[in-house]
């Protein structure tokens, strides 16, 4: 018999969940994270006060406070994570962190969350070119917020303007949706953490029980953020590429707006921008153009703790909104006063493009500067703090 002529097929498709399995995933997702939330208050409440002086007297100092906000996100790899975290601390209904103290921690959580992105760089380090392109795109991130830290942390502590106008916006949005402290989804969550907590107090005395409710919660907080940014990565995947490249051929607003609603789809800055590395690599963008969806994934991740503030409950709970907002005003800020002047919005570009010049010549300089910068120097700070 002759043989049968051979006719190539395509590769079969990755199998994908049905859109209604999606969506009861995100919305499960979401109730966990917000229990998550609720619960770290709950535990610090019954906790005490006394548990928590010395968390607070390692906070009062700005730049300690800074420090915290970068390091807790590099380990975690995640601001979203970390300002939830400070979203439930602000509001915590008994001797809650002092929004003057978790300003910084905002804004150190800011600089950490680039170290994704900076990292994600180093697998291009074996190829000189291809390295210095994608850690150029990756670092323009760090020097934008670090000269966004640089302006606005000093003014904030002598000023105040950021806390003050978070403060009135809540004032203006309490009015408005107060009722919405009093939902259906609260009453839901209290009902669910009632069992987990009486379970917890018949295997624990009642100190040991509230540590490990504030454990879980934090865990429950980050598996929930990180299983919620697969869910909606593996769903919008073609879709974010197709859109970010779409955008980069547009001005530089429509940057800023695509790097917004990818960041808002995928609930994490750092898949916008580890995203925007291998094209760099790739050579299929300069780090101008990759400039502005940057910035507007900083704009974009805000939203996360804006919606942690919706789990706040008790007399503090109005502080859980300040904070997210002064998250939000401070990326809008920094947005304002670097990008519209060319000369300043050219400062991060230039230093990042000199960085990755002497990272190519030398790469163990690149390797130092992720080590030392995102955890030597702020575990260095700790270190210090608590020594002196």
């Amino acid at each position: 018999m002759p043989d049968t002529p051979y006719t190539p097929t395509a590769p079969p498709r990755p199998e994908r969940s049905h859109p209604l399995v999606r969506t009861l995933a995100v919305l499960g997702l979401l109730f966990v994270f917000l229990l998550g939330v609720n619960g770290l208050g709950d535990g610090f409440k019954a906790l005490g006060g006394d548990a928590l002086d010395a968390f607070f007297a390692t906070t009062s100092n700005p730049f300690i406070g800074l420090m915290v906000g970068v390091l807790a996100t590099t380990l975690v790899q995640s601001s979203s994570v970390t300002t939830s975290l400070i979203v439930g601390l602000v509001a915590a209904p008994v001797h809650p962190l002092p929004i003057a103290n978790a300003v910084p921690m905002i804004m150190g959580a800011n600089i950490g969350t680039t170290v994704t992105n900076t990292i994600v760089s180093l697998g291009h380090i074996r190829r000189r070119e291809e390295f210095r392109r994608a850690f150029a795109v990756a670092t323009c991130h760090d020097f934008f917020n670090f000269i966004a830290v640089a302006l606005l942390l000093p003014l904030e502590m002598f000023t105040g303007v950021l806390r003050r106008t978070a403060t009135a916006l809540t004032g203006l949005l309490a009015g408005v949706t107060g009722v919405e402290y009093d939902s259906p989804l609260k009453g839901a969550l209290k009902g669910t953490l009632r069992p987990v907590k009486d379970a917890l107090h018949t295997i624990a005395p009642e100190r040991a029980a509230e540590i490990m409710l504030i454990i879980l919660s934090g865990v429950l907080i980050y598996l929930a953020l990180t299983l919620l940014v697969r869910v909606m990565r593996t769903a919008v995947q073609t879709r974010v590429e197709s859109i970010v490249t779409a955008g980069l051929e547009k001005s530089a607003l429509i940057g800023i707006i695509v790097g917004i609603v990818v960041t808002f789809m995928v609930q994490s800055s750092s898949i916008t921008t580890s995203l925007l590395v291998p094209l760099a690599g790739a050579g299929l963008l300069t780090v101008s153009q990759a400039f502005p969806v940057t910035v507007g994934a900083n704009i974009g991740t805000t939203f996360t703790a804006m919606f942690a503030a919706l789990a706040a409950t008790g007399p503090n709970a109005q502080f859980g909104l300040t904070i997210a907002l002064v998250h939000l005003l401070f990326n809008l800020t920094a947005t304002l006063l670097i990008f519209p002047i060319p000369r300043i919005r050219a400062i991060p570009i230039r230093a990042a493009e000199r960085l990755a010049a002497v990272a190519t010549r030398s790469r163990q300089w690149a390797l130092l500067y992720v080590i030392l910068l995102f955890y030597g120097v702020p575990a260095l700070f700790a270190l210090l703090n608590q020594i002196l």
